[in-house]
């Protein structure tokens, strides 16, 4: 545990030196690290700081992610267990002592340590923690596309990307917000006419009224970017 405390610790070090350097600020950023080759403290700080464990409540429902740096500290706590994976069928939830002791696999990534290597983990469990948060999507103009079905909320019609823009109901030269209440999809003949004007200026009625996007389980929104083949065991069951 100490040996990778300070490999850590080294590693933090270091990137706030070259994060300092780049600035412009203090001494070269190599200073202090003559008996470590640099190019392998940069390999291991990206990986180490990649966000690339799955992180599971206590019912094993996916709710975040976060990188091997604050795994092993979180491991390390008793604040999660490491969850060793071997198939759909071996999944075994190892404690940091446990954890520390497995052996590395050829497909396995591990973190050298001046004594040993120690296996980054793909999932790990948090011990107490058993809530599924909840988060609304970000307001955002695919968002609003997604919220309105790919259908212009004055029309009906079924719109392709480029058949449509973002209207406020309530134009923005008379005081109109932007926000989910008053932005809704048109298509651009529909949005070019309204211009200015309200829907009931122009003879417009709006098929519902628009309104925030539900909020929904925080597991609706972990995206695997790396193709990690262990979250999608957690992932396809939400």
């Amino acid at each position: 545990m100490a040996a990778l405390v300070s490999v850590l610790s080294r590693l933090l070090s270091l990137k706030r030196l070259l994060s300092n350097h780049r600035a412009g600020v203090g001494l070269n950023p190599y200073t202090g690290f003559s008996n470590f080759k640099i190019n392998n403290f940069l390999n291991m700080s990206e990986k180490l700081s990649r966000n690339t464990v799955l992180v599971l409540n206590k019912n094993w429902q996916a709710v975040g992610i976060k990188s091997p740096a604050d795994t092993f500290a979180m491991l390390m706590t008793d604040t999660a267990t490491g969850l060793d994976i071997k198939g759909t069928d071996y999944m075994v939830p190892l404690c940091w002592k446990d954890w520390a002791q497995l052996p590395i696999r050829e497909e396995d990534d591990f973190v050298q340590t001046v004594n040993s290597k120690i296996k980054i983990p793909k999932v790990i469990i948090l011990a107490k923690f058993d809530r599924v948060p909840k988060k609304r999507p970000r307001f955002s103009q695919k968002n609003i596309w997604i919220r309105d079905s790919y259908t212009c909320q004055y029309t009906g019609k079924k719109l392709k990307p480029g058949e449509g823009n973002i209207d406020h109901v309530v134009p923005k030269s008379r005081g109109g917000v932007t926000d989910w209440t008053n932005c809704v999809l048109a298509c651009k003949k529909v949005n070019a006419k309204k211009a200015d004007a309200t829907p009931e200026e122009i003879g417009l009625r709006l098929l519902k009224r628009p309104v925030p996007p539900k909020e929904l389980p925080i597991y609706h929104y972990i995206t695997n970017r790396h193709n990690i083949k262990e979250w999608d065991i957690f992932l396809a069951k939400n």
